[in-house]
């Protein structure tokens, strides 16, 4: 049953759908037009290639725009053969509770 339920999942979040089928034979049928143009094989006027190229734009995404940022906070972890007491837990839970808060800015609010 299990074998089901992982088939119908793979199934349901697979990325062909028909649609981007079509787009990416359109993808493939310009660039190989453009690459014979290229290689001499095949005539293309400018308004062809500059029509091509167009089009391509809209069916490839264009790579260079994509700019991306990460921040976040290095964790590090001290590893141990002997575990800790539920004390010595304690005391090293609350002291990076303390870390926390008083990176932020924050204070912790009761209600």
């Amino acid at each position: 049953m299990r074998g089901i339920d992982v088939a119908a999942r793979l199934r349901s979040a697979r990325p062909w759908t028909p649609d981007k089928v079509r787009e990416r034979i359109r993808a493939s049928m310009i660039t190989n037009a453009l690459v014979k143009h290229v290689l001499g094989k095949n005539e293309m006027s400018a308004t062809q290639v500059t029509a091509a190229l167009g089009l391509l734009r809209k069916c490839v995404p264009d790579l260079s725009s994509i700019d991306m940022e990460i921040e976040g906070k290095l964790a590090t972890y001290d590893v141990s053969d002997k575990p800790l007491s539920p004390e010595q837990w304690a005391a090293r839970a609350a002291a990076e509770a303390d870390s926390v808060v008083s990176d932020t800015g924050s204070s912790a609010s009761t209600h």
